[in-house]
């Protein structure tokens, strides 16, 4: 028997939820939103395809933005400790709010950790 993606275990809904919840959380950041539009409609779409795309789910994200790139994408901003760190804090309260079911969540979790030391493009 074979592994179940993240995408399987979850289908498609939780993944617009958890980026309402983890936007929700960037809106009221001092240190994040200014990183972002004003308007996060998009962000938000963006994000899910992404997360859905990169968790064994089809590939919208890809057929409407092309590869991620997700290095080249986040180059133009100042990512260092603190804005990993509170990129990490509305990630991980996201996933909570959302209530992502393990082993799903674990590999989540594990993914947005490794993903946002792999963005930093400064040190402190």
């Amino acid at each position: 028997m074979t592994e179940q993606t993240v995408y399987e275990l979850l289908d498609e809904e939780p993944f617009h939820r958890l980026a309402e919840a983890f936007y929700r959380g960037v809106e009221g950041d001092p240190v994040l939103r200014p990183m972002y539009p004003e308007e996060l409609t998009e962000a938000k779409r963006h994000l899910a395809l992404f997360l859905i795309q990169f968790f064994g789910g089809p590939t919208h994200y890809h057929e409407q933005r092309g590869h991620p790139r997700l290095r080249m994408r986040h180059l133009p901003f100042s990512i260092g400790p603190r804005e990993r760190d509170a990129w990490l804090t509305h990630m991980r309260a996201a996933v909570d709010e959302t209530g992502i079911p393990e082993p799903a969540r674990a590999a989540m979790l594990a993914y947005f950790e490794q993903a946002a030391h792999f963005l930093m493009n400064r040190e402190g």
